[in-house]
């Protein structure tokens, strides 16, 4: 199968784009993926699941990825993912604005792609897009919930008996026909091992399963032995590895020479030769069950999966939670060369407006050709000096200047103020802070080293439990900053000038309990 490609051309009149349009709500799901799906998941992004140009075309591998987000957000059934797909314009609109009698696909397509992904080398694709557009949508912030769930596997639990035959024979499946003739010809059970199963025996007699037993064990010891110092092949190595587990785990031998079956549980024990990897799980300490743990990471405000890792059944818990917050425990960035100077922007007598021009710089390109030009929303560098100085006058407190330690040199600003009207989803009373470094000064972490200081101030000095902050929802620098801070997401909204908002918040730590 060769891969297909999306159409990126239709007719207006006869796509969902052009019903769509005005119906649905740009901000929702499915008016963000009709304007992003081909940047998100073009269809080159899957070419390596695909042959190069031979057999018939997919489904293109676009449409797939976002039936699958749509699937998951709306909880669907592979079946009703694809009913939707053909009978709902949203989903189509979603695809890119499909036309309203673009063929729908067979739902066994979104079990295909899944597995092709899963043999890839890049199996997480469509999650790792799915949450770096989350977090550049300033959708998760620093704090983690991490969860366990049962995986309950589908496979049968073996005896120690169907164990240690069903080792056996892998291994000579495993094999190639001229060593497989070999190793049977070092096996002394009258069993040609071809048939699954138990063997037939007398099970309510002491003395014929304790034979069996030791007949099977030797069997396996003259495999294993017969297979030593050679080089198999990977299948039989992993075969006889097989084997050799499930014999040492369930099987003792006695001083009579004789093996028996180990009257203890081991540690780790297989308990299916089909699927080796299974174990025996629990609940609860008196509720059991066979399969794997599923473990998940996920952002609490905005209920987001981050992470995700797959154990064996007999695993703890506490087993993945290394794995699951790498991502958020990486190595600290290096310290910034600059420290924060708490100077008023109304105390820059000397030059009140070259600090703001320097802030100009870093808020727009190009830089202001003189004071009078509009660099913070709208005003000018003189009018923010001015609103500078009654905003300490009035209040106590206002907007501070980032210089560097060694030079003095002004490279950032912070604004520490009441957040007055204008915003959607910010009380007028709430204390708003905000934040913008110069072009040449950026990605040095001078933003996160200034806003802390600052926050930390409206914390200690000024005395307020909690600071807001906002940014527009593709701002990635400022979201950094805002999770680097430990802020949470509290909603969204819009900003002074009416554009989509999102809303972050930094809440003082609790005071310790009084000492008794």
């Amino acid at each position: 199968m060769s891969l297909g490609l999306a159409p990126r051309q239709a007719d207006m009149l006869a796509t969902t784009a052009s019903f769509c349009d005005g119906r649905v709500d740009e901000d929702s799901i499915f008016g963000f993926l009709h304007r992003e799906c081909h940047r998100l998941f073009p269809d080159e992004m899957f070419a390596d699941l695909f042959c190069d140009g031979r057999g018939r075309r997919s489904v293109p591998p676009s449409i797939v990825a976002v039936v699958m987000v749509l699937q998951r957000i709306e909880g669907c059934s592979d079946r009703e993912a694809v009913d939707r797909f053909t009978y709902d314009a949203r989903w189509k609109y979603a695809a890119g604005g499909l036309a309203f009698d673009h063929p729908g696909f067979v739902h066994t397509v979104l079990v295909d792609l899944r597995a092709r992904l899963a043999a890839s080398e890049r199996p997480d694709r469509i999650f790792e897009v799915v949450l770096e557009t989350a977090k550049q949508a300033g959708m998760v912030g620093r704090r983690r919930v991490l969860d366990s769930t049962a995986l309950y596997d589908a496979v049968a639990t073996m005896d120690t008996v169907t164990l240690v035959r069903s080792g056996i024979r892998g291994v000579l499946r495993a094999a190639d026909p001229e060593l497989g003739a070999e190793l049977r010809g070092l096996l002394a059970r009258d069993d040609d091992y071809r048939q699954p199963g138990k063997p037939t025996c007398d099970y309510d007699d002491p003395d014929a399963r304790e034979q069996l037993v030791d007949a099977l064990a030797k069997d396996a010891h003259a495999l294993l032995l017969g297979l030593d110092g050679r080089e198999p092949g990977a299948a039989v190595i992993e075969a006889a590895r097989v084997l050799a587990a499930v014999v040492g785990q369930d099987l003792d031998e006695g001083e009579d020479g004789v093996f028996r079956i180990a009257r203890r549980v081991a540690k780790d024990r297989i308990i299916s030769t089909v699927d080796p990897q299974a174990r025996h799980g629990h609940k609860t300490s008196t509720r059991g069950f066979d399969g794997y743990k599923g473990h998940v990471s996920v952002d609490p405000d905005s209920e987001l999966i981050v992470a995700t890792a797959v154990t064996a059944g007999n695993v703890g818990d506490a087993a993945a939670a290394e794995a699951l917050l790498a991502a958020d425990l990486a190595a600290p960035e290096p310290e910034p060369d600059a420290a924060i100077e708490p100077e008023r922007d109304a105390t820059v007598a000397a030059e009140p407006a070259a600090d703001r021009d320097a802030v100009a710089a870093a808020a727009r390109e190009p830089e202001p050709a003189d004071a009078d030009a509009p660099i913070w929303f709208g005003i000018t560098a003189e009018e923010h000096l001015a609103f500078a100085e009654e905003h300490w006058r009035v209040h106590g407190f206002g907007p501070w200047t980032a210089v560097l330690k060694e030079t003095g040199e002004p490279v950032a600003a912070v604004d520490l103020h009441l957040a007055g009207p204008g915003i959607t989803g910010v009380d007028e009373e709430e204390i708003e802070v905000g934040w913008v470094v110069a072009v040449d000064a950026r990605g040095r972490g001078l933003a996160t080293e200034a806003a802390a200081a600052v926050i930390a101030y409206a914390f200690d000095t000024v005395g307020v439990d909690e600071v807001v902050a906002y940014t527009a929802p593709g701002n990635a620098a400022s979201l950094r900053v805002m999770d680097k801070l430990g802020m949470t997401r509290r909603g969204e909204g819009r900003s002074r000038d009416h554009k989509p908002a999102v809303i972050f918040v930094a809440r003082r730590a609790p005071l310790p309990p009084p000492a008794c």
